[in-house]
């Protein structure tokens, strides 16, 4: 024998809501069910990310999220950095300049803080492409060099280094990123070492003058 088998009709709750008022007023009538989880909240895996962290984390350098270095503390310094390069580029012509013109004792030395410049040029390309994922191109200054007297040449130079290393210490001191902080900290010991060494040359330069 067949039944006729219907969908039950679904409940009116505002009956009971008004049952449940007459009979106890005070209770509450749909206690809360702990441990569960609030229906307005996705399981965390299903939680989507809006667009405009979607395009954060894409912009990120190599699209990593927050990046513990080279991140984007060392990007708000890219201008300063660069500049920091272009300054590198130029102090090594001069002291190539000077190496040609330098009494002998000192040409090989002065060759050597010329490959230190270089080598610092070199750590600011690395960091603008690990910043900005691009190469950059600094400018190429072909002019010719006037070196002038051996004495007054070295001044400039030690002033020159001298403020260097206090330029990459401001530096280091005003970015939160560690690694940024290390190499320009690195730097400022290396401009202040050159500085020490270009006096010792003056004080040597001066006694031969005389």
């Amino acid at each position: 024998m067949e039944q006729n088998l219907r969908t039950p009709e679904p409940y009116d709750y505002r009956q009971y809501d008004r049952i449940w008022q007459r009979v106890a007023p005070t209770l509450e009538p749909y206690p809360p069910v702990e441990d569960a989880a609030p229906a307005s909240q996705p399981p965390s895996s299903q939680q989507e990310l809006t667009p405009a962290q979607v395009r954060q984390e894409s912009q990120l350098p190599g699209a990593v999220p927050n990046p513990c270095c080279m991140g984007t503390a060392a990007a708000d310094m890219m201008d300063v950095l660069m500049g920091f390069l272009e300054e590198a580029l130029s102090d090594r012509r001069h002291y190539l300049a000077m190496s040609r013109q330098a009494p002998v004792w000192a040409r090989q030395r002065l060759r050597d803080i010329a490959a230190g410049k270089l080598e610092h040029a070199r750590h600011l390309l690395a960091i603008h492409y690990l910043v900005t994922g691009e190469c950059y191109q600094p400018a190429v200054n072909c002019e010719r060099i006037y070196v002038g007297r051996w004495c007054p040449a070295l001044r400039e130079r030690y002033h020159a280094e001298a403020c260097n290393g206090l330029n990459y210490a401001r530096a280091a001191d005003g970015t939160t990123d560690p690694c940024l902080v290390r190499v320009l900290n690195g730097m400022s010991a290396d401009a202040y070492h050159w500085a020490r060494e270009l006096m010792v040359m003056l004080e040597r330069g001066i006694q031969g003058e005389k």
